[in-house]
């Protein structure tokens, strides 16, 4: 006979031996110890062959946890690594997933599914324990990104062409909600600025249109729609803020922001910071920068200046500007260290060799790094311990401590860009 733990539901130490027989039809079945069948050598022998053909036809699948799991983009090949971030190792590469030159990533609330959201408008859902691409969609002919709904049933996805937001079941990847983006004119428009919000809604931006809208999904068969007309030139990209309350899009045509709070649509879209570039000489803009990964430390939050070499700093109980911190370039990305003591920044082309460290307290660059060229993204392990850093044109990806500002590791990976962990999943507007 060959023994099995077969532990007990909701006990860890409440584990019971079984044994595995060969049933009549030849499948495998368990009797408690005890039992004293007579098993002939051949069924032994039959049994154990299919156990050991089982466990190697899964030998692949880690028996693990994922909350330490993440996957880092590989622009250049269209691939993925799946990484854990305790040992700092890689573990998986997988394959075929497009072009990823703009890919992001959201995850299944249990944190065992990624989905890969790609350039070409493929939509790729990724088996974390496995290393397996479980199916891969082409829903769009340009995306940008997207989300997982409140209760992980719904992702959505937004993209530039066509244009509008699709809305697929989480298992089996298949349309529920097709929901298009034009203006009044019947104008087609990119979508930017995804986010998932309370209440199982999708929350967007309208590129073209200038448009912010609202779609409930709590009946996906029956979305409702709620349409903010004329909120600024030129839409970007937006956030949400981690208590899912409040949408900000960055106006590219326009210095400044529109604001939606989501307890109380009735006010409408409300303009903050505007004209906060009025009087500086404009700069190309040669990388546009992210409100996603926003920085939030206490009751200020930190963005990146479109066109300057600054990051902005707001009072999140007025939205008005409370100060300005002068940075290396002009920021992508600017994010804050989980428990929102430091904030990291990293810059546009061509001075994206370079990450630099500000103090929240003293709003103050206090340390600046150089990881080498092409600086794409920045993500910290959950409780802020590290921080791993793609750099692209050094092929690898890079740790360093968030205490003592060293390098504790790096990774080979082929041209990375975005770095997303599974931490995501349990996190508002991620």
């Amino acid at each position: 006979m060959i023994p099995v733990l077969s532990p007990v539901r909701g006990q860890n130490k409440g584990v019971r031996p079984l044994f595995l027989l060969p049933c009549v039809d030849k499948t495998l079945c368990f009797l408690k110890k005890g039992s004293d069948p007579f098993i002939g050598a051949r069924e032994l022998v039959c049994a154990v062959l299919l156990t050991c053909m089982a466990l190697t036809a899964n030998a692949e699948c880690l028996i693990r946890g994922s909350g330490d799991l993440g996957v880092v983009g590989e622009r250049a090949s269209g691939s993925v690594q799946i990484i854990e971030t305790t040992g700092k190792t890689s573990l998986f590469r997988v394959e075929g997933l497009g072009d990823l030159s703009h890919a992001s990533v959201v995850f299944s609330r249990d944190a065992r599914y990624a989905y890969v959201f790609g350039r070409d408008g493929g939509l790729s859902k990724i088996d974390l324990l496995c290393g397996t691409l479980v199916k891969r969609v082409v829903q769009a002919g340009n995306s940008i990104g997207g989300a997982i709904s409140q209760d992980g049933t719904l992702v959505a996805v937004s993209n530039y062409k066509p244009g509008g937001v699709k809305v697929f079941d989480a298992k089996t990847l298949e349309l529920v909600a097709d929901l298009p983006a034009v203006d009044g004119k019947g104008t087609p428009s990119k979508v930017v600025g995804l986010v998932d919000a309370p209440g199982q809604q999708f929350v967007y931006t309208l590129y073209d249109a200038g448009e912010i809208r609202i779609a409930d999904l709590r009946d996906p068969a029956k979305p409702v729609v709620q349409d903010f007309r004329q909120i600024g030139r030129l839409p970007y990209d937006a956030l949400i803020t981690p208590d899912g309350r409040y949408y900000i899009a960055g106006l590219f045509g326009e210095d400044g922001m529109a604001l939606v709070d989501l307890w109380d649509t009735d006010k409408g879209v409300r303009r903050i910071l505007d004209g906060y570039g009025r009087g500086e000489e404009k700069l190309p803009v040669y990388k546009m920068p992210h409100l996603e990964g926003w920085a939030m430390a206490g009751r200020f939050a930190f963005l990146p200046a479109v066109g300057q070499h600054e990051v902005l700093v707001v009072d999140s109980t007025s939205w008005q500007e409370a100060g300005r911190v002068a940075v290396h370039g002009q920021p992508v990305f600017v994010e804050a260290r989980p428990d929102g003591r430091h904030i990291w920044v990293n810059f546009a082309h061509p001075r994206n060799d370079t990450v630099q460290v500000i103090d929240a307290e003293t709003q103050q660059v206090i340390k600046t790094l150089k990881p080498g060229k092409g600086v794409l993204h920045m993500e910290f392990t959950p409780r802020g311990e590290a921080v791993w850093v793609s750099v692209r044109d050094r092929d690898m990806v890079q740790v360093y401590d968030t205490r003592t500002f060293a390098r504790i590791a790096e990774l080979p990976a082929a041209k990375p860009s975005g770095i997303f962990f599974s931490a995501r999943a349990h996190r508002t507007g991620l």
